[in-house]
């Protein structure tokens, strides 16, 4: 069907997805009836994972406060300044569509990244409702897995427990970050959260840094004496990263402190006493370093009371395109830009190793917003290492009477294994795999029940 401008209606939708500003339509009973693409960008959901939802769906979740209630409210053209669950800053437009009773039949909504405060006064015509919430969206623990999710609830249990805690994981994987929430979600949230990397300060100082010291206690000293990062973080949590870096003479020192709650500043003589909590983080494997004897095994037990682990973002797939957008909004605030990702970059985003994870991630992102010149970023954009051919872990012999079918049956059952280890739902298995329901249940009885079909 063609317009009277001789555009058909694919076309015209086509034009519209492709739009930088997001553009989504409401019916007049709070259900999304259409968005565009850029919704990828502003929330980590996709045009087809939106339309059909209610709005009540996202609220609590997606953004900071919304236009919509006061919209169906009073019957006006409004405009918002709101914030996403991605990090994104955007001013939202909302216009009432109203039927031949004057009722409202549609509500149209324009949404555009943050623009100057001036450009925004030029929109006079339309009422500033403002910020209606005061809801702080977790905008750094960005995460759509479920591995994750796990991850979160199980740190969720643990941040009203005076316990310490080990958080372990690869490089890179957010350790400080998951640290942080344990600390901003405690009741000890309004005190200090003091972080301390292990591995950045000097064997010799790390004492006095840790403790403190008297006035004139060693050459150097400054002579009101220092107090040091344990006590500064009196009340609230201290944070050792790189706990695996710890001197091997401050470790029974630091397991003293852990049990009595308290330690002598370098050249005192009186015990000081403080109310932390101590959460630690490491990349190593401390139950190995204690087989070498390079950690001592007691204080390895003291730690690890309580232990999460966070998997890299390679094991977990559905985080990658989330944290994209988010350091994607993130560097395009600052830089004043307006790039976005084609299809192919994504696939390629997906396929990627990420062996630096998320800090990795975010480099590169960084760095296609700040040298690029072309707005939408494109595989020819990207730097070399990113292009990576996919390695299957088990050697396929093809000489060893094996069938294809066989063959084809084995490759199968490991999709079947690794969607249920991470999804444990056949209506997730089929929605994430793109099989019917029925089919998702057939697989599961066969490769995970191991019944005969």
């Amino acid at each position: 069907m063609l317009s009277p401008n001789n555009i058909s209606y694919e076309e015209f939708v086509h034009a519209i997805d492709e739009l930088y500003d997001e553009v989504i339509i409401y019916d007049n009973n709070y259900k999304i009836i259409y968005v565009n693409n850029a919704c990828e960008r502003h929330y980590g959901m996709t045009k087809e994972e939106m339309i059909g939802c209610s709005f009540y769906d996202f609220a609590d979740e997606y953004w900071s406060s919304s236009v919509l209630p006061y919209v169906y409210k009073s019957k006006k053209a409004v405009k918002q300044k709101q914030e996403t669950k991605l990090g994104a800053k955007i001013l939202t437009i909302a216009i009432p569509i109203l039927d031949d009773n004057g009722e409202i039949k549609y509500v149209a909504m324009s949404v555009r990244d943050d623009i100057p405060d001036n450009e925004i006064q030029n929109l006079f015509f339309l009422e500033d409702i403002g910020s209606r919430s005061n809801k702080k969206l977790e905008s750094q623990l960005i995460y759509n897995s479920n591995i994750m999710e796990k991850v979160v609830a199980l740190a969720d249990h643990i941040v009203d427990a005076d316990l310490t805690c080990l958080i372990t994981g690869e490089s890179g994987v957010g350790k400080t970050l998951i640290g942080k929430y344990i600390h901003e979600n405690s009741n000890r949230k309004e005190n200090p959260f003091v972080h301390i990397n292990c591995a950045a300060i000097s064997k010799d100082l790390f004492e006095s840094e840790l403790y403190g010291y008297i006035g004139g206690s060693f050459t150097g000293a400054n002579e009101k004496g220092k107090k040091g990062l344990a006590a500064e973080a009196n009340k609230g949590t201290l944070f050792l990263d790189e706990i695996s870096e710890l001197p091997y003479k401050m470790q029974a020192k630091l397991l003293q402190f852990i049990q009595d709650k308290k330690f002598y500043p370098v050249g005192g003589t009186k015990p000081i006493e403080v109310d932390t909590r101590i959460i630690t983080a490491t990349n190593k494997d401390l139950k190995k370093m204690v087989e070498m004897g390079s950690f001592r095994e007691d204080l390895y037990y003291r730690l690890n009371v309580f232990e999460l682990n966070i998997p890299p973002i390679r094991q977990r797939k559905d985080d990658i395109l989330v944290l994209c957008d988010f350091y994607l909004n993130k560097y395009n605030q600052k830089y004043n830009k307006t790039h976005r990702f084609s299809d192919e970059v994504k696939n390629i985003f997906l396929n990627y190793s990420w062996k630096g994870n998320i800090r990795e991630l975010s480099h590169v992102v960084e760095r296609l917003v700040v040298v690029n010149k072309d707005v939408v970023i494109r595989p020819w954009h990207l730097p070399k290492h990113l292009y990576e051919l996919p390695v299957k872990n088990n050697y396929i012999d093809i000489d060893g009477g094996t069938t294809l079918d066989e063959l084809m049956e084995s490759y199968e059952k490991d999709i079947i294994k690794k969607a249920y280890e991470e999804y444990q739902s056949t209506r997730k298995i089929s929605k994430k795999l793109g099989i019917s329901q029925s089919k998702a249940s057939r697989l599961y009885r066969k490769y995970i029940k191991g019944e005969s079909i």
